[in-house]
């Protein structure tokens, strides 16, 4: 029996359109650490492997190994993968309103793709991404792959495995799985004040 490929399911700023992500995140320079490095200058890029730590502005990636590459056009792009059987992890702070507690999204992936170019994150197998206000879950997906736009803060979520090599999805039966924090009612008006009546002691006469 042929297996139904599930259309993408698009949540825009997981219900959040008040904040978003931190846009100047794609301009900071990318700090790395790791047990080991194999860099090749002449193909401009780096092989970081060993407790894999990356930092650019408020995005953090996390893995066993961080494959890095740069284009002509000083755009950066980087791969993460996981110990086998384990996920990768993805942090980014999101722009609030003063006064507001702060805002994260993190996420977990056994291969999480940074575009510095596009500025988006992709989840690859068993995908997971969560909204946190301050240290609260508030919204919470899980699919076989999850791209997370950092400029629209568009999410686009597929159920359905499609990447290469892997076997199965992230949620049975190839769903996309989500849960949504309802957004704090706006206050209602205050109500109008009451018209001071004065009773009346006589009626008007028919002319």
């Amino acid at each position: 029996m042929k297996k139904r490929l599930l259309p993408l399911f698009l949540l825009s700023a997981l219900a959040c359109g008040a904040v978003q992500a931190e846009k100047a995140d794609r301009n900071k320079p990318m700090n790395i650490e790791a047990d080991a490095l194999r860099h090749d200058e002449l193909k401009q890029t780096s092989v970081f492997t060993g407790n894999v730590v990356m930092t650019k502005g408020s995005i953090v990636l996390r893995g066993a190994q961080l494959d890095v590459r740069q284009d002509a056009e000083g755009y950066q792009f980087g791969t993460v993968k996981a110990e086998a059987g384990k996920r990768a992890f993805f942090r980014q702070k999101r722009d609030t309103l003063a006064g507001q507690p702060d805002e994260f999204v993190e996420g977990e992936a056994e291969v999480i793709e940074y575009d510095g170019k596009a500025d988006n994150v992709r989840l690859i197998r068993r995908g997971e991404l969560r909204r946190l206000r301050g240290t609260a879950l508030t919204d919470e997906i899980t699919g076989a792959v999850i791209v997370y736009n950092n400029l629209t803060d568009v999410f686009t979520v597929d159920g359905q495995a499609r990447a290469p090599g892997a076997a199965t999805s992230a949620a049975p039966g190839g769903r996309v799985r989500a849960v949504l924090a309802p957004k704090a009612p706006a206050p209602a008006p205050a109500p109008a004040p009451a018209a001071n009546l004065r009773p009346s002691t006589t009626l008007p006469s028919n002319q």
